[in-house]
């Protein structure tokens, strides 16, 4: 292979318009460029090789070629990932998207951004939220609804490590949305039953039973064993019954759930049940005295 500092002077001098050079000759540098960086990722220089990599993106852009243009992105991305440098890495897989959108292909779109947002989970969480929310929302513009379970579960994941419970059940409650479209039953009712167990974790015991209230006027959850167990959960926190509870969170429902919503049921309860019990029956002794009319 020619030396890739070679390879880069010379696509450069045909890149760069001059007295004798009227016009770019993009075609022959781009492959010039694409040489170039695979030289430069082959001696693990990649600095080199990214900007050589974001050079031979320029190229096919300049050619009108979104989609090759995309995959070199997506290099420059990884290089820049090599080099732990995560604002370009995020930088990069987003405009890596944006020239897949161009080419009218939303699963490389939503896959770029996914990329980025495994990326940067640990270095950048609330930007890997924001490209895995990114990532869903173009498949759902384009009716794909089916492939973004996992991006959502990884968003509920990040969103639980972080100790953000209530975005957490509420991306869980979006993934639900998203299987309800796609008359995905199973995932639905899990995802159900999974933010509920959120909102326990959390303590949020009026959230919880709230969430339940309103997942059960969806046929598919109320018919469902994801419901009964809650409904054996929430009946087990209000009566402060702690072994009970516990029983619940070893049953099969729950071990089919996702590990890190396995792992939090596993944890329950986290807070006084008893103080929540005796809340529910001042409740209840008040609500009594307010229907009694003698």
């Amino acid at each position: 292979m020619s030396n890739p500092h070679n390879l880069i002077n010379k696509a450069d001098t045909l890149t760069t318009l001059s007295l004798t050079r009227w016009s770019a000759d993009w075609r022959t540098a781009t492959g010039l460029y694409e040489q170039a960086a695979n030289g430069f990722r082959v001696a693990k220089d990649y600095e080199r090789a990214k900007a050589a990599f974001e050079k031979a993106s320029k190229g096919h852009e300049m050619q009108s070629s979104p989609w090759d243009a995309a995959k070199y992105m997506e290099s420059a991305a990884a290089m820049s990932k090599e080099l732990r440098n995560w604002r370009e890495v995020c930088d990069f897989y987003r405009r890596a998207s944006e020239l897949y959108i161009e080419c009218g292909r939303s699963q490389p779109a939503s896959d770029a951004l996914a990329k980025g947002a495994r990326a940067l989970e640990d270095s950048m969480p609330e930007e890997a939220i924001q490209l895995y929310t990114d990532a869903c929302t173009i498949l759902e513009e384009d009716g794909g609804e089916q492939m973004t379970f996992d991006l959502y579960r990884a968003t509920a994941s990040l969103y639980i490590k972080h100790e953000k419970y209530t975005d957490a059940a509420s991306t869980l409650l979006r993934l639900g949305v998203a299987a309800d479209k796609c008359k995905a039953a199973s995932s639905q009712c899990k995802a159900y039953l999974g933010a509920i167990i959120v909102y326990l974790y959390a303590q949020d015991f009026k959230e919880a039973e709230m969430c339940y209230n309103d997942c059960s006027q969806i046929d598919a959850f109320l018919k469902s064993d994801q419901n009964r167990c809650a409904s054996k959960l929430l009946t087990a926190f209000k009566d402060g019954d702690i072994e009970e509870i516990r029983r619940i969170t070893q049953s099969s429902t729950i071990s089919n759930l996702d590990h890190v919503i396995i792992r939090l049921a596993r944890k329950l309860p986290t807070g006084d049940v008893n103080a929540l019990k005796a809340a529910t029956a001042k409740e209840e002794e008040q609500a009594l005295d307010e229907n009694d009319l003698t």
